[in-house]
């Protein structure tokens, strides 16, 4: 995926700057897909250029004007396009478990306090995710049921969720396991 496929679909969701860009890939579709402040400002700038994207000036009391970027049909197009075509099912690239693995030829004891970090890093996402859930998709739906643009990011958030989970216990298995050699079993 490409940057300006996460970016079409943020606008998509909901017109915005550069900088509340920036802060939605901080705040969600960063979790799936990371871009630094500058990438996002340097992508903006050619999918404008490219005809993907209107900008229009937003006037501001006591700041300057921001810029607005909406998607343009140009921009549908290409995002259309790419839904269309097949994507590779993604290969787990995962240093820590080389590091699990590698650890047979070191101590693997020394390993515990890296696999506790990693696991309060999955612990906080996993929270996060679920006010984010709470807040967002509360159940039973008060205004009736999801449409399809909600619905779909649902599921996305959900997949965070059983990953986040999935990693957890995971990790627990791995403490499990290095904790027999701390003690030397």
């Amino acid at each position: 995926m490409a940057l300006e496929h996460a970016i079409l679909v943020s606008l998509l969701e909901k017109p915005g700057s550069g900088y509340e860009l920036a802060r939605r890939f901080e705040r969600s579709i960063g979790y799936f897909w990371t871009a630094t402040h500058q990438q996002i400002y340097r992508v903006l700038k050619r999918m404008q250029a490219d005809g993907w994207v209107d900008v229009r000036d937003v006037p501001q009391s006591g700041r300057p004007d921001k810029k607005e970027y909406s998607v343009a049909r140009p921009g549908r197009d290409a995002l259309s396009a790419w839904l269309h075509e097949p994507t590779e099912p993604e290969s787990v690239r995962h240093d820590l478990a080389v590091k699990v693995r590698g650890a047979a030829f070191d101590d693997p004891a020394a390993l515990i306090g890296e696999v506790e970090r990693h696991r309060q890093a999955h612990t906080d996402r996993l929270a996060h995710y679920l006010v984010g859930e709470a807040r967002d998709f509360k159940e039973p739906q008060a205004d009736g049921p999801l449409d399809t643009e909600r619905e779909l990011q649902h599921v996305v958030l959900r997949g965070g969720i059983a990953y986040e989970r999935m990693m957890i216990a995971w990790l627990d298995d791995v403490l499990a396991t290095l904790a027999g050699f701390d003690t030397g079993h």
